[in-house]
């Protein structure tokens, strides 16, 4: 590992995302629904950032919704239609169609306003070092290096700009932003960069400075700037192939890196398999999108406390590298879920556990082929999804939710009445 990609202080600093399920569980408790659906669209408006903590498998959309419900004074009359459980389905949503896609997903579902050649296959400079002028993308982009977090609105109108007026194709964008976020999960970032760019959705979104100052504190507000226009203008300009803004740049962007940085930092972290170990043991196995499984799963067939092993499988992180600052976010929280980490190949970990007298491995499909001939565990859903694919998330809302009235009968109804293998390939 080269000293660049080695982080400096503590494993993990911020004082908005803790790496803990204890913090996780305090943010759900602390989630006024009436508020959010109020304030959800502004950049400092009453959201959750939940969305790192489930991500990386410290919480699920289960656990979240019944957590609402038991320490909100409006839970039992939440109805289904509230705009925090529509806002679960699309977290869910995203999931139904990777399963149904598989790779497909990293590439356009449909043609989006321009043929896929007037797109660069790159990210401009002055994006990357957010040095284009424009308050509200540079800000954006120093937001996201800062904090590894953006507001779901600061995500739009980043990648909006980058498709629709520097003409970048969506899935460059998509993969530079999935390296840099905290939350980054490759169903709700790369569909949701194809929502924007129309190649997902039916139009594309535009937004303009007026709606960046609606939503937007003064900082962000880009009043004489390119987007300071009307949405006809443009819409003409999404649709002309010619770039808007300059390609400049004399800064550095952060650096990300397809390795953790493990040395000195985090004790007990990057160990070479042990199988002796293991040995006789049941063994429940941690990974960065499954980083906690509940005491009554783990201790179901045995009374002996299993053994929590943190497994980095250096395949599964190969194709697209993190920041350090995200690296370091899952490892400590894995620190704090297991009694070890070990990294190492698919093969080398599995050959290291042979001796174990169980394990279990819950299903993901960030894990892809690396391991898909080990046995995973199925996932429970929140909604319970049609079988065949959805190609709307109008259609899956109505398809999930029929028959419900509030939201806590997504939680009565029988918790195995979907689930889900999702074994299909990550990025070849």
């Amino acid at each position: 590992m080269s000293p660049q990609n080695q982080s400096t202080g503590s494993l993990f600093e911020s004082p908005q995302f803790e790496p803990t399920r204890a913090a996780a569980l305090a943010r759900i408790a602390a989630v006024k629904p009436a508020a959010y659906a109020r304030t959800r669209n502004h950049i400092e408006g009453d959201v959750t950032r939940l969305s790192p903590y489930l991500t990386h498998g410290l919480i699920s959309l289960r656990a979240v919704l019944a957590g609402v419900l038991q320490h909100s004074p409006e839970a039992a009359a939440m109805p289904i239609d509230h705009k925090f459980v529509y806002e679960l389905a699309w977290r869910e949503y995203f999931h139904h169609v990777w399963h149904h896609e598989g790779d497909g997903i990293f590439d356009s579902l449909h043609e989006g306003v321009l043929p896929e050649g007037e797109y660069a296959p790159q990210m401009p400079a002055d994006v990357r070092a957010a040095q284009t002028g424009i308050p509200a993308i540079d800000t954006a982009v120093r937001t996201l290096y800062t904090t590894g977090y953006l507001h779901n609105h600061a995500r739009m109108w980043l990648a909006s700009y980058v498709v629709h007026l520097r003409k970048v194709h969506w899935c460059a964008g998509a993969n530079w932003m999935f390296g840099h976020l905290l939350d980054g999960d490759l169903a709700s970032n790369h569909l949701s960069w194809q929502w924007v760019a129309a190649t997902g959705s039916s139009k594309p979104y535009l937004f303009n400075a007026e709606n960046v100052a609606r939503y937007a504190p003064p900082e962000w507000h880009s009043a004489g700037t390119l987007i300071d226009t009307t949405y006809e203008e443009l819409e003409a300009m999404a649709r002309d192939s010619r770039r808007k803004g300059t390609w400049r740049s004399s800064a550095r962007e952060s650096i990300i890196s397809t390795e953790p940085p493990l040395q000195a930092q985090a004790p007990r972290c990057g160990m070479l398999p042990d199988a002796a170990l293991v040995q006789g043991r049941n063994v429940v196995l941690l990974h960065p999108w499954c980083l906690h499984v509940p005491s009554a799963v783990s201790n179901a067939s045995n009374t002996q406390q299993p053994l929590r092993i943190g497994l980095l499988v250096d395949e599964c992180h190969q194709r697209l590298p993190w920041s350090a600052q995200r690296w370091q976010f899952v490892v400590a929280a894995m620190q704090s879920e297991s009694e070890v980490i070990w990294q190492g190949s698919a093969a080398t970990l599995k050959a290291a556990l042979a001796g174990a007298a169980s394990w279990s491995l819950q299903a993901d499909p960030h894990l892809g082929p690396a391991l898909a001939d080990w046995p995973q565990e199925t996932v429970p859903t929140l909604f319970a999804w049609p079988e065949q694919r959805c190609a709307s998330f109008s259609k899956f809302w109505s398809r999930t939710t029929r028959g419900l009235q509030y939201a806590r009968h997504l939680l009565e109804r029988n918790a195995n009445s979907m689930q889900l293998t999702l074994s299909h390939p990550f990025i070849s």
